[in-house]
């Protein structure tokens, strides 16, 4: 394929997650010869704030009320600076918007907005609500298997007064330990773990969306989709990325998402990113033949 016609791949992280945790997947998409960019949403990446207290050791007490540089970043804010990177990107040719987790919230926001920016919209276990509001799904069957009360135990401050969620991911709490590590990454060993762990930052912002920033018929339904569903996830089930598969593909059913299956947990196909880079080669080249 020409270099002009080349998608290129912009990669969307989720919460408390920034652009570093897509390096290796990069590096990976890098020596399949495909281009990446990997976003940064604001609040992120050298954008995002490390309190003293939480360098080690740390004062918990001080945590609870340290100021945080994403305090009042909307989802508003995501999406438009989202839609700034699309639009360069989009100069050099197709673009593929790839968002996991909670990125896709903001990947949703910008296919309403600028449709026209996106060939190919893909969510890797990601959110694309549909029937209701982000939040509310936690209430729903398919995520009971959720242990919210344990990844609870880390959080830190109250989130109405700090204008923020602040969880501490340096804990050496056991417990706490443990269940992050059966929320993301079941299936990866306790030195992956840790250092998985240690680039995620404390502080992620309170905004997730109204039902306005629900996925929209007549913009985002025009966009060809990919749903990558992570067979082993625990914090977001199976059950759940089901539920939005189906959502989606009743909201537009003359376009219905393009179904794939990664084996491996929430984090796993960072760690270990070359099943996923083929499956988003695949795409690269479904994209040019439609362009």
């Amino acid at each position: 394929m020409g270099r002009q016609m080349q998608p290129t791949f912009v990669l969307v992280h989720g919460a408390f997650a920034n652009s570093f945790s897509f390096a290796p997947l990069q590096a990976e998409l890098g020596l399949l010869g495909h281009r990446s960019v990997a976003v940064d949403l604001p609040g992120h990446g050298f954008g995002a704030s490390y309190p003293r207290a939480y360098q080690a050791p740390q004062d918990l007490e001080a945590l609870a009320t340290a100021p945080g540089s994403i305090k009042g970043v909307t989802l508003t804010d995501n999406a438009a600076h989202l839609i700034g990177i699309l639009g360069r990107a989009k100069v050099n040719g197709p673009v593929i918007l790839v968002s996991h987790s909670r990125g896709g919230i903001t990947a949703t926001a910008a296919a309403n907005a600028r449709p026209d920016l996106i060939d190919r919209i893909v969510y890797v276990s990601a959110w694309c609500p549909v029937d209701l509001d982000v939040n509310d799904y936690y209430a729903e069957p398919e995520m009971a298997t959720v242990d919210a009360a344990s990844l609870g135990l880390a959080m830190s401050g109250n989130p109405a007064e700090l204008g923020l969620l602040r969880v501490n991911f340096r804990s050496s709490d056991p417990d706490v330990l443990a269940a992050f590590k059966t929320a993301f990454l079941a299936d990866g060993t306790d030195e992956e773990f840790l250092t998985f762990l240690n680039t995620f930052q404390p502080d992620e912002n309170l905004d997730v969306g109204t039902s306005a920033d629900r996925a929209q018929a007549a913009t985002w339904g025009r966009i060809p989709k990919t749903f990558v569903r992570l067979a082993g996830d625990a914090s977001l089930p199976l059950a759940l990325q089901d539920r939005l598969i189906r959502e989606g593909n009743a909201l537009t059913p003359d376009n219905p998402y393009d179904v794939r299956t990664l084996e491996g947990s929430h984090l796993k196909w960072l760690i270990d990113p070359a099943p996923a880079a083929r499956v988003l080669g695949e795409l690269a080249a479904l994209t040019v033949q439609s362009a």
